[in-house]
């Protein structure tokens, strides 16, 4: 009997900004990938200098490779606060991250889907494709935003929401392990 559970858990974690998702959705990584899962999907890490957030990158999980997503200098139509978004990059590696993600891994990962990545329709539907695997999802979600494909995942039965907060972050990453190994109910 494999490790993998029987149903696909589709689970979504909320926030507010600097509450720890990603830092969660990492740690979740790190334990599947010790109980022998394959991991895929789309990470996206804040690029830091001196203490200084600059700007963020996407990460392909399966392949590492990584592209510069958002940064404070980049020229963009699409601005989200003080960033200029490289919605080049979410279209190409971000849409092509989750598409080997659907076909080669146990467990997707999306990180994050909120303001900055819905202004490409080409990765919301990549999104929505991946959503419709039946395969086990794990993606961070942007608390407050009213967006249309962030309301629509929110209202779908399958998915389970689960907030982190300060008191629960450091438990969270491992309850949501037990959910997706079956090891939990």
């Amino acid at each position: 009997m494999s490790k993998r559970a029987s149903a696909p858990v589709k689970i979504g974690i909320t926030g507010l900004p600097g509450s720890g998702k990603t830092q969660t959705l990492l740690r979740i990584i790190q334990l599947l990938e010790q109980e022998g899962l394959r991991v895929g999907g789309m990470v996206t890490e804040p690029i830091v200098k001196d203490h200084h957030r600059s700007g963020f990158q996407i990460t392909n999980w399966l392949t590492k490779e990584h592209e510069l997503f958002a940064h404070e200098t980049f020229k963009s139509r699409v601005r989200s606060g003080k960033y200029g978004v490289n919605i080049a990059a979410l279209e190409g590696l971000g849409v092509q991250a989750l598409k080997q993600a659907r076909e080669e891994a146990d467990v997707i990962v999306i990180d994050e889907v909120g303001k900055m990545e819905v202004e490409s329709e080409a990765f919301t539907q990549s999104v929505v494709d991946t959503l419709d695997a039946s395969k086990s999802i794990v993606m961070t979600l942007h608390k407050k935003s009213r967006n249309p494909l962030l309301q629509d995942i929110r209202r779908r039965d399958e998915l389970r929401l689960l907030e982190v907060t300060p008191v629960n972050k450091n438990l969270l990453a491992f309850k949501i392990v037990k959910l997706l190994t079956g090891q939990a109910h």
